[in-house]
């Protein structure tokens, strides 16, 4: 502990130090920040001038552990013991996630962002236009905690017409702050410490951070190339009256596998003989190329017991208004909503509003939408096979799935960090999405969601750079 005593010289932010005294750059988004002394001033505690500056390296586990106090006059450097960053024991072992470090790469070697699943192109005008009417309109205060009623209301309908089955807009749909929030309502609300819960590996990387800060049990049952099947009978021997809950994705991120209806229907009766609950979530529905998407919920006896989840971003290529939504019987809401209520309370009121827009829009938005992405994801799957990777079939999402070994890298971080420096283009190592990462050592994954000329410009970046060593 230091008091204002120790200190005797006012203390200010630089831009001008944005290294490690031992010449590494920090990258974490702490941000890099050093101390700047001031001798002709006093020095305030914390809240009165005093900053600590902490910093992550870019493995997301090295913490430094000095702090720099520089002179203005003379730049002569006092080393002071700088506290450790803290964070509880539940999320120690999560890194920075691997779509910021990956991103932070792209800027830094100006390359081409495949990795990230975020389009480099906006949403309809349409839509927009009905946030901004929104916000004219005064729209703009806290909304009603489980989603303004136009929305509710039109995620309803929507619901209705994609799997036949009439839900409460009042009483079991929970709109949140994107999935990814739907998710964690999900989790915080239904599952206690020690609860144990089944994931499908590869998985999207909230889910395990998640579940961890829920002190589930989480077990993992893999997918494998090259069509991501389930393992039926793993999953019968790992289900049990011990199961809490099973987590489905489908369209499946990162693999675009889409969950067939014979698979949905062994999973479907083995949670009702076992009691489970099942969260599925199905941000990419409308993104279903090569099968019909199948909601679990709209399977035989199936609705009781299954919270759904969506999202408006990929459907509407707005990812940044984060407009999500749980939709579930009334008992199970019950849960996701008191842990809504403390995590957000309330999500963006005009941004509600232009989604219940966006969601009555006509069928003819989504089969443009799929025949756009159909176009889009021939140019990345033709070229990537041109380059020479393994492609493993893609019936969802906007990603696709390859074996990097044919180029000789270790594994699938080194090749991704490979292609960023030297070829000037991101994917994104798949062994994150696996509780044993070497299952995912072989693979990585690339998205379709850009513009057509930034996809033919990665590819040709590849066909120019990259070489074949099997």
């Amino acid at each position: 502990m230091h008091n204002a005593s120790t200190f005797s010289n006012q203390c200010t932010w630089t831009q001008s130090h944005k290294m490690l005294r031992f010449g590494r750059p920090l990258s974490s988004s702490f941000g890099p920040f050093s101390l700047l002394v001031s001798p002709s001033k006093t020095n305030h505690f914390l809240g009165s001038g005093i900053r600590y500056r902490s910093s992550v390296m870019a493995s997301g586990s090295t913490v430094s552990t000095e702090k720099e106090v520089v002179s203005s006059q003379d730049e002569s450097t006092q080393k002071i013991p700088l506290p450790p960053l803290q964070v509880a024991k539940r999320l120690e072992k999560f890194k920075t996630t691997i779509f910021t470090q990956m991103s932070m790469l792209a800027i830094k070697h100006g390359a081409i962002n495949l990795g990230q699943g975020f389009p480099n192109f906006d949403g309809p005008e349409f839509v927009k236009e009905a946030a901004i009417h929104a916000v004219k309109d005064g729209k703009n205060q806290y909304a009603r905690g489980y989603g303004v009623p136009d929305l509710n209301a039109a995620v309803a309908a929507r619901f209705e017409k994609d799997t036949g089955l009439v839900v409460d807009p009042e009483k079991e749909i929970t709109v949140t702050s994107g999935c990814t929030e739907a998710i964690a309502a999900t989790m915080l609300g239904l599952i206690n410490p020690g609860d144990e819960v089944l994931l499908f590996a590869p998985f999207y990387d909230s889910y395990e951070a998640t579940l961890s800060m829920a002190g589930a049990k989480i077990k993992s049952i893999t997918l494998r190339p090259p069509d991501f099947s389930v393992p039926i009978d793993e999953l019968k021997s790992v289900i049990s009256k011990n199961t809490r809950a099973i987590l489905i994705n489908t369209p499946h991120n990162p693999t675009g596998k889409m969950f067939t209806r014979e698979e949905l229907s062994v999973i479907a009766s083995l949670c009702i003989e076992n009691d489970v609950l099942v969260f599925t979530d199905e941000v990419y529905d409308k993104l279903a190329f090569e099968m019909d998407h199948i909601s679990m919920a709209s399977l035989p006896g199936m609705y009781e017991r299954t919270i759904t989840l969506n999202s408006l971003g990929k459907t509407f290529s707005l990812t940044g208004w984060k407009i999500g939504w749980a939709i579930a019987p009334p008992h199970l809401t019950w849960g996701v909503r008191q842990a809504h209520s403390f995590l957000t309370f309330a999500t963006s009121t005009p941004m509600q509003y232009a989604a219940a827009t966006a969601l009555r829009a006509p069928d003819s938005y989504y089969e443009e939408l799929k025949t756009d992405y159909m176009a889009k994801k021939a140019i990345l799957v033709d070229g990537l096979k041109a380059v020479g990777f393994i492609v493993y079939p893609s019936s969802g999402t906007y990603f696709v799935m390859v074996d990097h070994t044919p180029f000789g890298l270790e594994n699938d971080v080194a090749f991704c960090e490979y292609l960023i420096k030297e070829v000037g283009v991101v994917a994104i190592p798949t062994s994150v999405f696996y509780l044993n990462p070497e299952d995912g050592k072989n693979l990585v994954r690339f998205t379709f969601c850009k513009d057509e000329e930034t996809l033919r410009s990665a590819v040709d970046r590849m066909k120019e750079r990259l070489s074949k060593k099997f």
